[in-house]
C-alpha cells in the first residue's frame, strides 16, 4: 500500500493565486485549511509560499515511448503490457490527485537508462505482470469505480498499441493522463491523438553531454523538444473543471538534479519560450538511488540553496501556471510498492 506519511508539499506558482487579497472563488484545487499568499515578489524563499497538501510528486521517473536500440532493457513492443501496480495514487500534482487520487497504472520497462532511477527494478523491466488489453480495460473500469479523478498511465509509451486496444474496449468517462519522460517520437504521439486528455511529460536535460551521462541518451533534447511541442499542440491550453481539477492540458515536469543548476536554467528557459501554454511542475524530490553513487554529484541530495536558486529563476522567467515541490518531498520511503497491487483480477478472471 502507499506509505502513510506526513505529506510533503507543493507550492503554487504565482499565477494561480491573486498576488494579494482573498483566494475565495479561485478555481484551483486547494487545501481548505491553507492560508492565501500575501504576495510573492520579494518574498523570502519558503516564507510566503502557499502549500497544498498531497503526497509529493510521483516517484516513478516516467520514462517513455521510443523503443530502445540499446541492449539490456526488457521491453515488449506492442505485445502484452507488463504492469507492476494499479491503484489510487496521491502523489501527482494537486490538479491531478485532487481529493480522491489519480488512478495510476505503472507499466514496467523503460527506454532510458537513468543512473539515478528511483525505481530501478521497475524501469529495468524486472518486475511487473503481463496482462491482456482486455484486462487493462478492466483495470481502467476498476480505478474509475474507486473514484479516481483520472486514469494516470505511467510510462506507457512502449505499450502504446495495447493501450489503444484497451481504450477501444473501454473509454473511461474521466481524463486519460499520459505520464512520460518526453523521450518519444512525434509519430507515436500522433497515434494517441484524441485518446489522451492530459500530457504529463518530463523535460529532463538540454545538453547532450548531461543526457548521455545521466540517461544514456545523447539525443534526449532533440527528441523530447519535438515531442513536447506535439503534446501541447494536441491539448492546447489547460482546462480546469469547477473543482479545479485538470480536464485537459499539458504539465511539464523538471526534476532538479544536484550540481546541475545550470542544466535546470537551460530547461526552464526553453520551456518558457517554446511552451507558453504549458504548466510547469518544478520538482525537488531527488534522492540518490540506482547507480547514482557512481556518478558524483548525483551521489548526494539536492541542496536547499540549489533549489531556492532555481525557484527564483522560474519566478524571474515569469512562469505563471504550475507548481513547485517543497524539499520535504525528497524521501525514498514514499516510493510506491510495485508489488502487483490491483493488477490481477480479484475474481480470478482472465488476465
Amino acid at each position: 500500500m502507499f506509505p502513510k506519511l506526513s505529506p510533503p508539499q507543493y507550492g503554487i506558482l504565482k499565477g494561480h493565486w491573486p498576488l494579494s487579497g482573498s483566494p475565495e472563488g479561485s478555481a484551483l484545487w486547494r487545501d481548505p485549511g491553507a492560508e492565501p499568499l500575501a504576495g510573492i515578489q520579494g518574498a523570502e524563499p519558503h516564507k510566503e509560499r502557499r502549500r497544498a497538501a498531497h503526497h509529493g510528486c510521483n516517484r516513478l521517473h516516467a520514462l517513455s515511448a521510443r523503443l530502445p536500440r540499446r541492449p539490456g532493457i526488457l521491453l515488449r513492443s506492442g505485445g502484452s503490457p507488463a504492469v507492476a501496480r494499479a491503484a489510487l495514487h496521491f502523489g501527482e500534482e494537486p490538479v491531478l490527485s485532487g481529493t480522491r487520487g489519480a488512478g495510476a497504472v505503472f507499466f514496467s520497462g523503460c527506454p532510458l537508462k537513468c543512473v539515478f532511477c528511483q525505481n530501478f527494478e521497475l524501469s529495468r523491466g524486472r518486475t511487473g505482470i503481463e496482462i491482456t488489453p482486455a484486462r487493462l480495460a478492466d483495470i481502467f473500469r476498476e480505478l474509475e469505480a474507486q473514484g479516481a479523478h483520472n486514469i494516470d498511465l505511467v510510462n506507457p509509451g512502449h505499450f502504446a498499441p495495447a493501450v489503444r486496444a484497451a481504450l477501444a474496449i473501454y473509454r473511461p468517462r474521466i481524463p486519460i493522463v499520459w505520464n512520460s519522460s518526453g523521450y518519444e517520437t512525434v509519430e507515436s504521439l500522433r497515434a494517441m491523438e484524441g485518446l489522451v486528455d492530459i500530457y504529463l511529460p518530463d523535460m529532463k536535460y538540454v545538453s547532450s553531454q548531461t543526457a548521455a551521462r545521466c540517461s544514456g541518451a545523447p539525443d534526449y533534447f532533440p527528441v523530447a523538444s519535438k515531442a513536447l511541442r506535439e503534446m501541447l499542440r494536441q491539448t492546447g491550453p489547460a482546462v480546469l473543471d469547477g473543482d479545479g481539477l485538470m480536464r485537459r492540458g499539458t504539465i511539464v515536469r523538471h526534476l532538479v538534479l544536484p550540481g546541475l543548476v545550470g542544466e535546470t536554467r537551460k530547461a526552464l528557459v526553453w520551456i518558457r519560450r517554446a511552451l507558453p501554454d504549458a504548466w510547469l511542475s518544478l520538482m525537488a524530490q531527488y534522492t540518490p538511488c540506482g547507480d547514482a553513487r557512481l556518478y558524483p554529484p548525483l551521489d548526494r541530495p539536492l541542496a536547499r540553496a540549489e533549489y531556492d536558486e532555481v525557484v527564483a529563476c522560474a519566478e524571474a522567467l515569469g512562469f505563471e501556471n504550475g507548481f513547485f515541490q517543497e524539499m520535504e518531498a525528497a524521501d525514498e520511503a514514499e516510493i510506491p510498492l510495485f508489488d502487483g497491487t490491483g493488477v490481477l483480477p480479484s475474481n480470478g478472471g482472465e488476465m
